[in-house]
């Protein structure tokens, strides 16, 4: 796992090398702008016959690193096309130094030219660029831009350039992902360490690929920081995958009961119930409505279908839990939720077990969620469920509007996890899971083609069985995610993420963790 660290553990990373190592600022502008020079030689295709770029540079310490980035790209043949955001006045420090250089090889050489902007038409001449860096506000975006930075961003968004970023996009708030009118970096040139915006909310969207820059002061600072934020590789996960014992038979391999499907959606518990299967589960259970027994019975090959007295329109009722009391008790994971329906009598039913199996794993999705919106939850012990909103879910749990959200997504989800003591699995764009204490895990895959019904229905069932098997419920959970978005990946190789499709998720959970186990 990677640590992800704040823009305040960064910049006292910046004080620690001036300080106490006697590293000059200059030094590690001129190292990071070596580092983002290579960067870019490193990441963008047919770098050797590029022949312009264009640097957006602040008044700050970013639009330092841009004005000594400037001198390298120079200095390796390519034509340089300066927009100051100010006046040379207004430059302190280490940025007005490479700033008078900056100038100085502008007036010696045909290769660099600075203006100051004035108007939106002083970008006309960037349009010609094969490249534009962004180094005007870096870990200094907060909140919304102020003009002329949106219309600025705007335009350069949709020029069709490849655009690269120091440190973090502006416009991106460097802590919580949030941001309005922020530039839309192909490349992000992240120095001294990952920020842990950058991946999620807008950060994932706008970031492209992250790469990590130096400055030149090692890893010995920020090794001894603590971190509540973590992105996930690969690498990760084959050690978090459930084991398999050689000596297991089909009841000690994971017992997974899947309480979903109704009149209305009956092909929701379905889908659980096979991708606890795919998932390796040695028993997977679906109960039904009576009514509809027969019909899903026609559905499923492997796993096994039991009954529960329902109501006349085919939904879950109070007396439905004590008909599967027994298989609740045998079961090692609960899966509750997907395609039950909202019924007054399915929501009274679900209050009733929440509470009486507090010591069962449970993983509550969908109409699960039921009893527990509109800050309900704070009425239940939670502390041994697992949660799996996405993000409209979340939101009618704790009665926040989304937008509010998504301008820190992670501190609401911190601030649930801890006070339930539940793991929550925030599912989106990436999958975001958060444990009890609080610690922030970032998925690292997965694809637009998953935004389609019935891809939660398969996560749900992928977790109950990892969660069913294992013995690190959290790293079980952790795991359960990255296969569940690999697997997407790889059927969108094969189909395009057009032809992502829930059943499709299923056949590919055991390719995803092949490749997993094979790649490692």
């Amino acid at each position: 796992m990677i640590p992800l660290f704040t823009a305040e553990q960064v910049r006292r990373a910046d004080s620690y090398a001036i300080e106490k190592l006697n590293i000059p600022g200059i030094v590690l502008m001129e190292n990071a702008a070596i580092s983002i020079f290579e960067s870019l030689s490193e990441n963008i295709e047919n770098f050797e016959n590029v022949i312009s770029a264009g640097i957006l540079c602040g008044k700050g310490n970013n639009g330092g690193d841009g004005f000594a980035l400037a001198r390298h790209l120079v200095n390796f043949g390519i034509q340089v096309k300066i927009i100051l955001f100010g006046s040379p006045q207004e430059l302190k420090g280490d940025a007005l130094i490479n700033y008078k250089i900056a100038a100085n090889l502008s007036a010696k050489t045909g290769l660099c030219s600075i203006v100051e902007f004035s108007t939106i038409g002083d970008l006309d001449s960037l349009r010609d660029s094969e490249i534009i860096i962004d180094a005007i506000l870096g870990t200094g975006s907060k909140g919304q831009l102020r003009e002329p930075f949106p219309e600025v961003i705007n335009l350069i968004n949709d020029m069709d350039v490849f655009r690269a970023a120091i440190d973090v996009p502006t416009g991106l708030e460097t802590d919580t992902g949030f941001g309005v009118s922020v530039f839309n970096a192909d490349l992000t040139i992240t120095l001294a360490q990952l920020k842990r915006g950058l991946f999620v909310s807008e950060g994932y969207k706008n970031s492209g690929r992250v790469d990590l820059g130096s400055i030149g002061i090692g890893n010995e600072f920020f090794d001894e920081l603590g971190v509540e934020d973590y992105f996930i590789e690969k690498e990760d996960i084959k050690d978090f995958l459930p084991v398999k014992k050689l000596d297991i038979h089909k009841y000690s391999a994971g017992k997974v009961l899947s309480i979903a499907g109704s009149t209305d959606y009956p092909g929701a518990g379905i889908l659980t119930a096979k991708a606890a299967s795919m998932s390796g589960a040695g028993a997977s259970i679906l109960a039904v409505p009576n009514s509809k027994m027969e019909l899903m019975q026609r559905k499923v090959i492997s796993e096994i279908i039991i009954s529960y007295e329902d109501n006349a329109n085919g939904f879950l009722i109070r007396n439905s839990i004590s008909d599967l009391e027994k298989k609740i008790e045998w079961s090692d994971c609960l899966a509750i939720g997907p395609g039950l329906g909202r019924e007054a009598e399915t929501k009274f039913a679900l209050s009733q077990l929440y509470q009486n199996y507090l010591n069962k794993n449970i993983i509550i999705d969908a109409d699960g969620f039921a009893p527990l919106t509109d800050n309900q939850f704070r009425n239940y012990d939670l502390s041994n469920f697992i949660l799996t909103p996405h993000l409209g879910e979340f939101s009618k749990l704790i009665a926040v509007d989304i937008d509010t959200i998504k301008r820190n997504i992670l501190k609401f989800g911190k601030e649930f996890a801890r006070s339930t003591g539940c793991v929550l699995v925030l599912k989106g764009a990436p999958t975001i899971t958060f444990d009890s204490d609080g610690i922030a895990y970032i998925n690292s895959v997965g694809n637009p083609g998953m935004a389609k019904f019935g891809s939660g229905d398969v996560l749900t069932g992928i977790i109950a069985s990892f969660v069913a098997q294992g013995s690190n419920k959290i790293e079980n959970i952790i795991a359960a995610v990255y296969v569940h978005s690999l697997g997407a990946d790889l059927l969108a190789e094969q189909n395009t993420t057009y032809g992502v499709t829930a059943e499709g998720l299923i056949k590919y959970i055991p390719r995803a963790i092949k490749e997993i186990n094979n790649n490692v």
